[in-house]
C-alpha cells in the first residue's frame, strides 16, 4: 500500500514539475515534495515508536540515555541562543534596508536546531527497540528497525532543508514582492543561521562523545580489562549519550545546513551567474534558472523514498544498505531525466548540459562512498594494515594510521577535481553548483544509512548492560560492525559536496565585490602579495581550529579518566555490579561523567566555533586600517577564503577517513584477528582509536561548517559595507 502511494506520488509530482507553467505552480510542486518527506518521516517514526521497548532493565538504560542526551542539548542550545541573539541584533540593525536577512537567519538557526533535536529524539528511542527486535526477530528484524529509524531522521532533515529555502523564497517573491537582490541576501542569512548552529552542534556534540569514548576506553578496556559497554564502567552511559548528541544531533544539523547552503549557492549562481543570458528579460530568466536546483531537490526526494523499499537484508548488511543507495541514485536520475524532457531549459543551457551536471553530481556521490568505504572498512588493505601494525605496539599503530589518513585524501581530491571540470564544462559555475545540489539531494537515503550506525551502537550497549544472552550481543555486534563505515561514508559525502558548494560561494564573493563595492576589475591574481598572504592565513585556520577541537577532547577525556579511576577506587563492589535486578550495591555514578562532559564541551566549543566569523571580519579590519583601501582588504579576504577551502577540504577528508580506519582496525582485532581482545595488538589498537576518535567525530566533520560559515560571513560583510 505504502509503496503504491510513493510511486503514485512520484508520478504525480514529476508530471506537475514538468508542466508547471507559473511560478506559483513550481513553488507548490517543490513544497509538496518537502511535505511528502516530512509525512513519510512522521509515518515511519510512529511505526518505530509503536514497537516493543524491552524489559524494565532495558527501559531504564534507555531512559538514562534519553535524559542525558536531552540535558546536554538543552544546555547547549541555551548557550548557543546567546550567540544567536547577538547575531540577530547585529543583522537587524546592520542591515536596515533588508530586514529579510534577519528573518532568514532566524529561520536557518531554528530549523537547524530542530533538525538536530529531532534527529537525537528518534535515535534515543529507536536504540532499545532495535535491541528488542534482535531478541524477538533476530538479525533481519533488528536491521530493519535500525535502518527505518535512520530513514525517519534522513527524510525529516531533507524535507526541512528543502522547505526552508522554498518557503522563504516563495514568501518574499510572491507575497512580499521583494526584488531578486533582497531575496538572495535573505537566503544568505538563512544559510548563515543554519551553518552557525551546525558548527556548535557538530563541535559540542563531538567533544562530548569523544571525551566519553576516550575516558571509557582507556580506563575500562586497558586498565580494568572489562568489555565495551560494560555496566561497571562509570562512563558507559555518557558514551552512549555521546553517540546520539554527536552522531545524530550533530550530523542532522550538519547535513541540514550543508543542503541549505548548497541550494543557496545554486540560487546565487542563477540570480547573478557569470554566464548571464543576453537579450533576455533578466528577472524571468533568473527565476527560471532558480527552479532547476529546487526541482532536482524535489525529484530526488521521490527517488530516495522509493529507494528505501529496496533495502532488504539477504546476505550482506552493507550490501543491503548500498542497494538502497544505488536504487535511489538510479531512480532519481531517471525521474529528473523524464521531467527535464518536458521542461524548457533557459538559454544558454541545453537539456543535456543540465542533465550532465546532475549525472556528475550523482556519480560523484557513488564514487566518494566507494572510496571512503575502501579506506574505512575492515575487509580492505588500509584498515588491515593498521591492525597488522598494532602487533608491534601503539607507536607503529599510530604511524600507520597517520599514513593511511594522509593517503585517504588523494583519491577524493581527484574525484572532486574531475567533478568540477566536468560540470563547469557543461554549465559554468552554475553547473558546479547544480552538481553539488544533486549530491546533497540524495541526503534522505545517505542520512538513513548514517543514522543507522549510532542506533546499532547504542543497541549493542543496551544488550551488554542489561545482561541479555550472548546471541543477542552477537546480532547487535554484526549490525554495528558496519556502523563506523556508514558514518565515515556520510562524512566523506558531506565534505565532498561542501567543497563544491564552497567553491561556488567563493565565486559569488568575487562577483559581489563588483556589485557592492564597484570593484568590477578586481582580480585574485597570485602575483598579488595580498592574495598570497590571504592564502597563508586562511590555509592555517583549519589547523588552528582542529588543534583547539582536539585539545578540548583531550581535556574532557582526561577529566573523565580521572573520574572513572576515582569511582573504581572508591565505590565498594563496583567490580561485581550488574544492572539487571535493579541492585544499587556497587552501582557507578553514571550521571557524574555526563555532567563533566556537558560542562566541558559547552565551555570548549565557544571560541573555535566563532573562528570562521572572526576570520573574514578580522582580516578586513586589519588590512583596511593599515592600508586604508577597501580593495586591498577584500582582496586579502578572498585569498583567505580560497586557502581555507583548499586546506580545510584536505584536512577534513584526512581526519574523517583516517579516524574511521583507526576505529575499524580495533574492531578487526576484536573479531579475533592478530591476537584478539586483550592482546598487545588490541591494547595498541585501542590507543590508536583514542587518537582517531576526535579526528573523525570532532575536528574533521566540523571543518565542513567552518568553511561555509567563513564564506557566508564574507558575503554578509560585503552587503554590510
Amino acid at each position: 500500500m505504502v509503496r503504491a502511494m510513493v510511486w503514485v506520488m512520484g508520478i504525480a509530482l514529476t508530471g506537475s514539475m514538468a508542466v508547471a507553467y507559473s511560478t506559483m505552480q513550481a513553488y507548490m510542486a517543490v513544497v509538496v515534495a518537502g511535505l511528502a518527506a516530512l509525512t513519510y518521516s512522521a509515518w515511519m517514526g510512529s511505526r518505530i515508536l509503536a514497537l516493543p521497548d524491552g524489559n524494565e532493565t532495558m527501559r531504564s538504560i534507555a531512559k538514562a540515555i534519553q535524559e542525558g542526551a536531552s540535558a546536554f542539548l538543552s544546555r547547549q542550545y541555551k548557550a548557543v541562543f546567546v550567540v544567536g541573539a547577538a547575531c540577530t541584533v547585529f543583522l537587524w540593525f546592520g542591515f536596515p534596508k533588508n530586514p529579510w536577512i534577519t528573518l532568514g537567519f532566524i529561520m536557518g538557526s531554528v530549523l537547524s536546531g530542530i533538525s538536530g533535536y529531532l534527529g537525537m529524539f528518534v535515535s534515543v528511542r529507536a536504540n532499545v527497540r532495535t535491541t528488542q527486535a534482535a531478541v524477538d526477530q533476530g538479525l533481519k528484524g533488528a536491521f530493519l528497525v535500525a535502518f527505518r529509524s535512520g530513514a525517519v531522521t534522513g527524510f525529516l532533515v531533507n524535507g526541512l532543508g528543502l522547505l526552508s529555502v522554498v518557503v522563504l523564497m516563495c514568501g518574499l517573491h510572491c507575497w512580499a514582492n521583494a526584488s531578486p537582490r533582497l531575496i538572495m541576501e535573505a537566503l544568505v542569512g538563512l544559510g548563515f543561521g543554519a551553518s552557525l548552529i551546525s558548527i556548535f552542534a557538530r563541535l559540542g556534540g563531538g567533544i562530548f562523545t569523544k571525551g566519553a569514548d576516550v575516558g571509557a576506553d582507556l580506563v575500562g578496556k586497558i586498565e580494568q580489562n572489562i568489555p565495551e559497554d560494560d555496566p561497571r564502567n562509570p562512563a558507559v552511559i555518557a558514551d552512549n549519550v555521546g553517540d546520539n548528541v554527536g552522531d545524530c544531533a550533530g550530523m542532522s544539523a550538519d547535513l541540514f545546513e550543508t543542503y541549505v547552503v548548497t541550494l543557496v549557492a545554486s540560487i546565487q549562481m542563477a540570480f547573478f551567474g557569470i554566464h548571464a543570458a543576453s537579450g533576455t528579460e533578466g528577472n524571468e530568466y533568473k527565476m527560471a534558472l532558480v527552479f532547476l536546483p529546487l526541482m532536482v531537490g524535489a525529484l530526488c526526494i521521490v527517488g530516495c523514498l522509493a529507494g528505501t523499499f529496496f533495502v532488504r537484508l539477504k546476505k550482506s548488511i552493507m550490501g543491503a544498505l548500498y542497494k538502497g543507495l544505488f536504487a535511489s541514485m538510479v531512480l532519481s536520475a531517471g525521474i529528473i531525466t523524464l521531467c527535464a524532457y518536458y521542461m524548457d531549459i533557459p538559454y544558454p543551457y541545453s537539456k543535456m548540459d543540465i542533465l550532465n551536471c546532475v549525472y556528475i553530481g550523482i556519480a560523484t556521490t557513488g564514487i566518494l562512498v566507494w572510496i571512503t568505504e575502501y579506506y574505512t572498512a575492515c575487509q580492505y588493505r588500509p584498515v588491515q594494515s593498521i591492525a597488522k601494525a598494532s602487533e608491534t605496539g601503539a607507536g607503529t599503530n599510530i604511524i600507520q594510521g597517520l599514513a593511511v589518513s594522509m593517503e585517504s585524501c588523494f583519491m577524493p581530491v581527484l574525484v572532486i577535481v574531475a567533478s568540477i571540470a566536468g560540470s563547469y564544462a557543461c554549465a559554468g559555475l552554475f553547473g558546479v553548483s547544480l552538481a553539488a545540489t544533486a549530491m546533497l539531494a540524495l541526503m534522505g537515503m545517505v542520512i538513513a544509512i548514517d543514522a543507522y550506525g549510532p542506533v546499532t551502537d547504542n543497541a549493542g550497549g543496551i544488550a551488554e548492560m542489561s545482561g541479555l544472552p550472548a546471541s543477542v550481543r552477537e546480532i547487535t555486534d554484526e549490525l554495528d560492525a558496519v556502523g563506523n563505515t556508514t558514518k565515515a561514508v556520510t562524512k566523506g559525502y558531506a565534505i565532498g559536496s561542501a567543497a563544491l558548494a564552497a567553491l561556488v560561494l567563493f565565486a559569488a564573493y568575487t562577483q559581489e565585490v563588483g556589485h557592492y563595492l564597484d570593484l568590477h576589475n578586481l582580480s585574485f591574481d597570485l602575483k598579488n602579495p595580498l592574495v598570497v598572504m590571504g592564502l597563508f592565513v586562511g590555509g592555517v585556520v583549519p589547523y588552528l581550529f582542529s588543534a583547539m577541537s582536539m585539545k578540548a577532547v583531550g581535556q574532557a577525556g582526561a577529566a573523565v579518566v580521572i573520574e572513572v579511576r576515582r569511582q573504581f577506587k572508591e565505590i565498594v563492589g563496583i567490580q561485581d555490579y550488574k544492572m539487571e535486578g535493579g541492585s544499587l550495591i556497587g552501582r557507578p555514578d553514571y550521571g557524574r561523567a555526563v555532567d563533566i562532559l556537558t560542562k566541558a564541551s559547552i565551555r570548549a566549543m565557544m571560541v573555535p566555533s566563532l573562528l570562521p566569523i572572526v576570520l573574514p571580519l578580522g582580516i578586513y579590519a586589519v588590512v583596511k586600517m593599515t592600508s586604508g583601501s577597501n580593495s586591498n582588504a577584500v582582496t586579502m579576504v578572498g585569498g583567505a577564503l580560497l586557502g581555507l577551502i583548499i586546506t580545510g577540504f584536505f584536512l577534513a577528508v584526512s581526519m574523517t577517513s583516517g579516524g574511521g580506519a583507526w576505529d575499524n582496525a580495533k574492531k578487526h582485532i576484536e573479531q579475533g584477528n592478530h591476537g584478539g581482545k586483550g592482546s598487545t595488538a588490541y591494547h595498541a589498537a585501542v590507543t590508536g582509536d583514542t587518537v582517531g576518535d576526535p579526528y573523525k567525530d570532532t575536528a574533521g566533520p566540523a571543518i565542513n561548517a567552518l568553511i561555509k560559515i567563513a564564506n557566508l560571513a564574507a558575503l554578509l560583510l560585503l552587503a554590510f559595507l
